[in-house]
């Protein structure tokens, strides 16, 4: 991962005021300031509309800072969708390629997913996928390309997992495949600080 990608990651924990994805090299761990000159002086009492949005903010980003356009999709998916708004949001963001590619370890960070199945090397069922956002459906095969079981991004990861895979998806480390057994609930998703889907939905339905 670049220098640059590094510090945009970085750069968000810092805005959001949260080490989003619990990584050991957070500045946030440090610098616990929104990032710029006058950082330090300027966390305020927070309005509704701030709680809101910084909810938004830190859902965004801990999914590889997706786009307003995109996010405000999901959100109206979600609505359309029967059941609770909120558990509809962070179940479609949870479908995401990118999302279960890092889910599984195959790759160290969010990022690095995006940039994984935007280069190829993953197939759901059996054919290439290069849409970071392709939503997974239950029972969905995901494996990464044997050519690309070698690099280093893949080896680190799977030699160093940081993370725990949790209990909605099936990883084989053996064939390099994960299967999505199921769309997870907001409790079960291991989101390492706490994410408020439900302020997001009342930040769109201001």
């Amino acid at each position: 991962m670049s220098g640059k990608r590094i510090q945009a990651k970085h750069k968000i924990d810092r805005r959001v005021g949260a080490n989003l994805w619990g990584r050991p090299k957070s500045p946030f761990n440090t610098r616990q300031t929104v990032p710029g000159m006058h950082g330090a002086g300027r966390r305020g009492k927070p309005t509704d509309y701030g709680i809101q949005l910084m909810a938004k903010q830190k859902l965004k980003g801990y999914y590889g800072s997706i786009g307003e356009k995109q996010f405000r999709s999901y959100y109206k998916e979600a609505v359309r969708l029967r059941g609770d708004t909120g558990q509809n949001l962070v179940g479609l963001l949870e479908r995401r390629l990118d999302a279960v590619v890092y889910r599984a370890s195959f790759v160290p960070t969010v990022f690095a997913a995006r940039q994984f199945v935007n280069h190829k090397h993953v197939t759901v069922n059996g054919k290439v996928v290069n849409i970071p956002s392709y939503q997974l459906k239950e029972g969905d095969v995901v494996e990464v390309k044997k050519e690309s079981w070698e690099l280093p991004m893949v080896l680190q990861a799977i030699g160093t997992p940081e993370r725990d895979v949790p209990e909605y998806v099936d990883v084989d480390y053996k064939a390099m495949k994960a299967i999505f057994l199921r769309i997870p609930k907001l409790d079960e998703i291991p989101y390492p600080v706490q994410m408020e889907p439900y302020l997001v939905v009342e930040f769109y339905s201001r």
